[in-house]
């Protein structure tokens, strides 16, 4: 993805402000420009500093709120990247409600596995609080014969 000319009138942000906005190291935002997410412009001597524009912030807001969804990296760019073509926004809106299915149903499971998950130590815990108790009913009784 070619990084976007810089206007002077558009905002723009370091590497520095970004991290500090969205609470991230700056290594996880150079991150996130290997993945291709994003792509900032190039400025100061030799073009070594990284210019961050509107757009490069929209695009890692979203591409958190998709880790908070549970994407992945390649789903969070596949879905960014479809809401900047200027295609209709139909396919682009099924695509979306597809992955956010999926993720449900995902997640769904690993709710159903936890909730089966605590039943299980429930019932341990019964089981050992129950021998627990007759283990000290048998002690308080060997107690009272031997007083």
């Amino acid at each position: 993805m070619p990084a976007p000319a810089v206007s002077e009138t558009s905002p723009s942000f370091t590497i520095r402000e970004l991290a500090r906005e969205f609470d991230l190291t700056t290594r996880a935002i150079r991150f996130y420009e290997d993945c291709g997410l994003l792509a900032p412009a190039r400025g100061g001597a030799g073009g070594r500093q990284r210019v961050y524009t509107a757009r490069d912030r929209t695009r890692l807001k979203l591409t958190l709120r998709g880790k908070r969804l549970g994407l992945s990296l390649a789903e969070i760019k596949e879905l960014v990247d479809m809401y900047e073509s200027p295609r209709d926004s139909v396919p682009q809106l099924k695509k979306y409600l597809a992955v956010l299915a999926e993720h449900r149903e995902q997640i769904e499971q690993q709710l159903a596995d936890l909730q089966a998950t605590l039943d299980e130590v429930r019932t341990h815990e019964k089981e050992a609080r129950r021998l627990l108790a007759q283990g000290e009913q048998r002690r308080a009784g060997r107690a009272r014969a031997a007083a």
